[in-house]
């Protein structure tokens, strides 16, 4: 009895176990918050990660530099053989071996002092491009997040209103058909019908572009980002005043640093050329060992020698190289002092434009809230006066397209405002992962 009950059960097992792994093939992705995939992007990105890199080596080019002030010595050998072939020698041939090693130590030298000075200021302006790399980032991946998120809102408004024409499509050819409507408010309803058909196509094939996007941007698959929570809440910029931002960008933004230790390193390279007129002081010693051997060696064996003394080498004229590169150094300094001039220009300006972007986005925001209400008022009463004769479908039509518009723009617009104050904080040099953590607390648990 146990074996045909077995073969029955093995079927019905089959099926239950079919039907499970189908559920988890089927069950929705686990969402994923804003800061979750910035921190996947970060270990992913090969921008950032290059930056990283990048200033992770600054530290091996500054231990190159201060080498240049620390002892040197190097060892030195050679080997000589002598051959004649005439007949009359016969005698052994002359060899000869020597080898010496030889140190130095740097006493005074003003150019290499100033070259290690630029290379640590390399680390400083490595440090600056780091921040830019991770600012941009953050933005990256805050754009394509919420790229997603309106691509999903923007299919799922034209869905909505895809399925609301077609209820008018139905209930016009069914007025049609007894007589209470004309053709023409079938034909229209038709014409949008097929009109929302292409908009749901078109929006499908954005929501999947920008989904593809985010999935490279982070290095996952099938990334579902969450929604923002509801009610929404948008905060305002704080300091609530440009000049304020401004005086933060001028104070910490990565372009305005590098530009500041671009002056400061052509200041060094003045420096340098300057050196070049003043002279060097070296402690050298060497230690050596002579050895010869042959017929032709008056004073055959080995000798020894050992020197210690200072060298000091002065360049008195050298045919104007010098004096033409202080010139050049000193023009080069004054572009520099003048590319911090534009960068701190150009970062003021990005900055009061992004503040004003901001606050511009907020009142867009209000004022389509304001109209996405008065919007389903005036459906709600164009569909009552349909009802009653004094409205045509086309009405109706118009006023359900006016509300979708409105909610799509109003989905996209409070977006913009999120993506907008993070763009206001690296216009300003201060967007740094602790941004992200706030942006996410405005989204769905």
């Amino acid at each position: 009895m146990q074996a045909p009950f077995a073969r029955r059960l093995a079927p019905l097992a089959l099926a239950v176990l079919l039907s499970g792994l189908f559920g988890l093939a089927s069950a929705p992705a686990r969402a994923q918050s804003l800061q979750e995939l910035y921190e996947a992007a970060r270990g992913f990105d090969a921008t950032y990660l290059g930056a990283r890199a990048q200033f992770e080596s600054t530290e091996f080019r500054i231990q190159q530099a201060e080498a240049l002030l620390r002892p040197s010595a190097n060892a030195t050998a050679s080997a000589n053989v002598a051959r004649n072939d005439a007949p009359r020698f016969e005698a052994a041939i002359p060899t000869t071996v020597q080898g010496a090693l030889n140190g130095r130590y740097p006493i005074f030298n003003r150019a290499n002092k100033v070259t290690v000075d630029q290379a640590r200021k390399s680390a400083e302006t490595a440090q600056a491009d780091l921040e830019t790399a991770e600012q941009d980032l953050i933005l990256r991946v805050a754009q394509a997040y919420f790229d997603v998120l309106a691509a999903q809102d923007t299919l799922a408004t034209t869905r909505a209103s895809k399925t609301f024409i077609t209820e008018q499509l139905a209930s016009a050819k069914r007025n049609f058909e007894v007589g209470t409507a004309t053709i023409t408010d079938s034909r229209e309803a038709q014409a949008r019908f097929d009109l929302a058909t292409a908009q749901e196509i078109a929006a499908d094939n954005d929501l999947r572009a920008k989904r593809i996007a985010l999935d490279q941007l982070v290095g996952r698959q099938g990334v579902v980002p969450k929604p923002l929570l509801v009610p929404v809440a948008l905060p305002a910029p704080v300091p609530a005043n440009p000049e304020e931002w401004v005086s933060l960008a001028d104070a910490q933004h990565p372009s305005i640093k590098r530009a500041r230790v671009g002056l400061d390193v052509a200041t060094l390279e003045t420096d340098k050329a300057r050196a070049g007129e003043l002279p060097t002081v070296d402690a050298v010693a060497s230690v050596g060992a002579f050895d010869s051997r042959g017929s032709n060696v008056t004073l055959p064996g080995t000798t020894t020698q050992a020197s210690l003394g200072l060298q000091m080498t002065w360049p008195l004229y050298t045919g104007g190289a010098t004096q033409n590169r202080i010139k050049e150094t000193l023009k080069l300094e004054e572009r520099s002092r003048n590319d911090l001039a534009a960068a701190r220009r150009g970062v003021a300006q990005a900055t009061r434009v992004a503040y004003f972007g901001v606050q511009s986005g907020l009142a867009q925001v209000k004022a389509l809230e304001a109209a996405e209400a008065s919007s389903k008022l005036l459906l709600e009463a164009t569909q009552l006066g349909f009802r009653v004769g004094v409205r045509v479908n086309l009405d109706v039509l118009n006023a359900q397209s006016q509300l979708a518009a409105t909610q799509r723009d109003l989905a996209i617009a409070r977006y913009n405002v999120l993506v907008g104050s993070l763009r206001l904080r690296q216009a300003a040099g201060g967007l740094a992962p602790a941004d992200v953590s706030t942006v996410s607390t405005l989204l769905a648990k």
